[in-house]
C-alpha cells in the first residue's frame, strides 16, 4: 500500500496499520480475513480518502507487522477476541465512532462489534452478511457438499494439518485464493505482496486456534466468555447495514434471504456481478467503497 505503515499499542498488540485520508474525515476501519492482508483493500483505501474519509487499515492478529506485546498473552483466534482487537485500536487511535467494514474474518469481526459495541459502530459493510456463530451451533452437522467446502477446518482440527500449514502456508493460501475466487486472475506479485503477511511468527498458531475454536477443541480465554454467550444468542444488529455478496464467491457463505431479518437498522444488500469471488474488495474495489459511502449515508 502507498501509505506508510504505522504501529500503535493496543490492548494485548502492537498493531501495525496503515492509514489514509485527512484526520479530521469520517473514521473507516478496514478489515481483512484469511488467508489475506491489508492489500486486499489496496485500491479500496486511498479511494475513499479521495472521498473524505479518514481510513484506518490494521493488520489482524498474526499477521503482517502485528504483534503480541507479551509472550504471555495466549494466542488466541477466537471471534470475540479479533472484536475486542478492533476496539482496542480505536480507543489507542482515540477514535469513539467509526464506520466498520470487511470480508471473511473481517466480516464477522465487523458484525460484531455492531452487535456488542453499537454506540462505537456508526454503520457497516459485510461482505456475505451476518456471520456471527457459536461454538454450539457449530456443533450442528452439514450437508455433505457443504461439509466438503470446509476441509480445511478439519484439516487443521489434526496436528498434521498444523504441521502442514506451518510447512505450506503459501501454497495453502495461493490454493484459498483460487477456490474462493475461481474467476479471479490475479497476478503472481499480488498473491507475493500479501503473502509476507504470513510470515508473521504467530500467524500459524492464530489461524489454527481459529478454526478449531469454532469446532469447540479449544475453550478460549474466560474473560472472553460473557462476549462469547451474547454472541451465542446471534443478536440483531441495528446500526446501518449494507451486505454485499459477489456472483462468483466460491468460500462457504450463507443465502443472503437468511440473514436479511438479523438487520434491524437501515439495510440494504447488494450482489456484485463480473465473477467475483471472496476477496470482493479486491476484486471490486470500487462496488466496495461504493457500500462504505452507501452506510455512511444510511447513518
Amino acid at each position: 500500500m502507498s501509505a506508510s505503515l504505522k504501529q500503535v499499542a493496543a490492548g494485548v498488540l502492537d498493531v501495525g496499520y496503515a492509514e489514509f485520508g485527512p484526520s479530521k474525515g469520517p473514521p473507516v476501519i478496514l478489515l481483512h480475513g484469511w488467508p489475506y492482508d491489508i492489500h486486499s483493500f489496496a485500491e479500496v483505501a486511498p479511494d475513499l480518502a479521495q472521498r473524505g474519509f479518514r481510513v484506518i487499515v490494521p493488520f489482524l492478529r498474526g499477521y503482517g507487522t502485528t504483534s503480541f506485546r507479551s509472550t504471555e498473552t495466549m494466542r488466541n483466534g477466537q471471534q470475540s477476541a479479533l472484536a475486542l482487537d478492533v476496539i482496542d485500536v480505536m480507543d489507542a487511535l482515540s477514535i469513539p465512532q467509526a464506520i466498520i467494514a470487511g470480508f471473511d474474518w473481517g466480516a464477522r469481526t465487523a458484525n460484531i462489534v455492531a452487535a456488542l459495541w453499537p454506540e462505537r459502530c456508526r454503520a457497516h459493510v459485510s461482505v456475505s452478511g451476518y456471520l456471527i456463530g457459536s461454538q454450539a451451533a457449530n456443533q450442528a452437522p452439514l450437508a455433505p457438499r457443504a461439509e466438503l467446502a470446509w476441509w480445511y477446518q478439519f484439516y487443521f482440527a489434526t496436528e498434521r494439518g498444523r504441521r502442514g500449514y506451518e510447512a505450506n502456508r503459501q501454497d495453502f493460501a495461493r490454493l484459498i485464493w483460487q477456490t474462493a475466487s475461481p474467476k479471479w486472475s490475479f497476478e503472481d506479485a499480488t498473491f507475493e505482496r500479501s503473502a509476507r503477511a504470513f510470515d508473521n511468527p504467530d500467524h500459524v498458531a492464530i489461524v489454527i486456534d481459529n478454526y478449531r475454536w469454532r469446532l469447540g477443541l479449544t475453550a478460549g480465554e474466560p474473560r472472553l466468555e460473557p462476549y462469547e454467550l451474547r454472541l451465542a444468542q446471534m443478536p440483531d444488529i441495528t446500526v446501518p447495514t449494507v451486505t454485499l455478496e459477489g456472483d462468483a464467491n466460491g468460500a462457504p457463505h450463507p443465502d443472503p434471504a437468511s440473514y436479511a431479518a438479523k438487520f434491524r437498522g437501515p439495510y440494504v444488500h447488494r450482489l456484485i456481478q463480473g465473477g467475483i469471488g471472496h476477496n470482493l474488495p479486491q476484486e471490486a474495489p470500487r462496488a466496495f467503497s461504493d457500500a462504505i459511502s452507501e452506510a455512511s449515508a444510511l447513518a
